[in-house]
């Protein structure tokens, strides 16, 4: 029945779709995508939940089997690649990320490209104007990261990371960390 609700979505999602492939020839992949995201993060309910996996599983470069993407969430970047059995929570943000197979991501969690997308060390030139670094962020396999974390570097499989948390350095595989900036507690051993 399930995969009838998958394929399903496929079809229904089909016209999202097709909307950004040809929006994209305007405006380009990257402000297409940005738009239909914001726009599926709005379905509601379970529908919502399987329309956004069928809306991903055809434009992102991987979108698993049995992946949860919850209400609200939005992603910046078309590059993004989600593993099999991914949670991601409601409101969440996600940057140009690699999320691995069974990670969880808990409501209202930000992955960011980094520690530094913009620079601002000049006082002359707006910030806005100076650019910026964007580090592709990879959340390993069978990971946790808790409630509204902020997450700028990589975390590790098997990791836990804090609710609350600002990761801020990469997290070995199977640590535990919380905090701001986030720093190890424990293991996971």
């Amino acid at each position: 029945m399930k995969n009838l609700f998958y394929f399903l979505s496929m079809i229904l999602m089909f016209p999202v779709v097709l909307f950004y492939w040809i929006y994209s020839l305007f405006r380009g992949r990257q402000g297409a995508f940005a738009s239909c995201s914001q726009f599926v993060a709005c379905i509601p309910g379970l529908l919502g939940v399987f329309l956004r996996w069928g809306f991903y599983k055809m434009v992102l470069p991987r979108c698993g089997r049995d992946a949860h993407i919850g209400f609200g969430t939005i992603f910046s970047h078309p590059t993004v690649t989600i593993g099999k059995s991914v949670y991601i929570g409601a409101y969440c943000v996600i940057g140009d990320v690699d999320l691995q197979d069974d990670c969880i991501l808990a409501s209202g969690v930000s992955v960011c490209n980094g520690t530094k997308q913009h620079f601002f060390d000049r006082l002359d030139v707006p910030i806005r104007e100076q650019g910026g670094e964007y580090v592709r962020i990879i959340i390993g396999a069978d990971s946790w990261i808790g409630e509204r974390a902020v997450v700028m570097a990589d975390v590790g499989a098997k990791a836990v990371v804090g609710a609350g948390a600002v990761v801020v350095k990469p997290v070995a595989e199977q640590e535990i960390v919380a905090g701001n900036p986030a720093s190890p507690i424990g293991r996971r051993e």
